[in-house]
């Protein structure tokens, strides 16, 4: 593995790739560090992303960003073929079924452990028998009926979102009265309903859904909260990259802060979720979220919960 830039169905690379920041390829959830947080990579194949406008639109531009990911250190690359910003359209699985699945295989092939980011059982198949190995489910409390069948037949770790509603309602589901307890709650159903299919519980990863059906104090709160999160036993996931809520936090002259203006918001976010023993991050810039979660490794010298 010399050189990814030159791994089939790449395209030429718009920027040389850094050096190789992992030790070694690793093939599944366990060969994975157990000494620091770990470091999800987002990579959009989307026309409308919120945090990156499309720009990785076509196979050869995610599969030349995804293999950037990888030499940067990500323990995880997560690959997703529909928008999940508030009002997004509907994606067929046909359609992201072929904007992802030629990324999953080459990155697979160029070493790259991949999760995909689906809603949709049928893309998740796909996508596993393609090499993918996680799924990042966002669809909350209204999963795809066939997806706990899969889980339990593919016996492939599952991240467990809450989300309430849709991309086009959960704005008006931001209603609570104890967001912790009852986005715990909540995700427990979802937990319990996958367990009585047949997934084994220590498969099933939760990510509290930061914006999702959530306001700013609401994110806030369930932030302060993952030490109370990781006593349901799971691993924890927090994805608060480019949100919505930290550019609110960095509002200048009565102007938030665009989505690629809050990356140094951020790699605080990371080291404080991995301090207080969040499993992992997801974050669309790589290496200084990497380095975050090592020196909060150091600074708290303990594995994450």
């Amino acid at each position: 593995m010399d050189s990814l830039a030159a791994a089939p169905g790449t395209g030429p690379a718009t920027s040389p790739l850094p050096v190789l920041r992992v030790s070694k390829v690793a093939k599944t959830l366990k060969d994975l560090p157990t000494d620091r947080s770990l470091v999800m990579g987002v990579l959009n194949v989307t026309p409308d992303s919120f945090s990156d406008g499309g720009r990785f639109g076509s196979s050869d531009e995610a599969i030349a960003e995804g293999l950037r990911m990888h030499y940067a250190g990500a323990d995880i690359i997560d690959v997703g073929g529909e928008s999940t910003r508030p009002n997004a359209d509907l994606t067929l699985p046909d359609e992201e079924q072929q904007r992802i699945l030629p990324v999953v295989k080459a990155l697979v092939k160029a070493g790259a452990l991949i999760s995909v980011d689906t809603m949709h059982a049928s893309t998740a198949a796909k996508a596993i028998d393609a090499g993918a190995a996680v799924v990042n489910d966002v669809s909350g409390l209204d999963f795809d009926p066939a997806m706990p069948a899969l889980i339990a037949e593919r016996k492939v770790p599952y991240v467990l979102l809450h989300r309430r509603g849709t991309a086009a309602t959960m704005g008006s589901l931001a209603q609570y009265e104890n967001v912790v307890e009852e986005v715990i709650t909540e995700m427990s159903r979802v937990r319990d309903a996958f367990v009585s299919a047949g997934v084994d519980p220590s498969l099933i990863i939760l990510d509290p859904g930061l914006g999702f059906a959530k306001n700013e104090d609401h994110n806030w709160s369930i932030l302060r909260a993952i030490n109370r999160l990781n006593t349901l036993g799971h691993r924890v996931l927090i994805g608060a990259s480019r949100k919505r809520f930290l550019g609110t936090l960095l509002t200048s002259a009565g102007k938030a802060a665009a989505p690629q203006e809050r990356d140094h918001a951020t790699v605080a976010v990371s080291a404080l979720a991995a301090a207080n023993g969040a499993w992992g991050v997801r974050v669309h810039d790589v290496g200084p979220n990497l380095d975050a979660v090592k020196v909060s490794a150091a600074w708290t010298d303990q594995a994450p919960g």
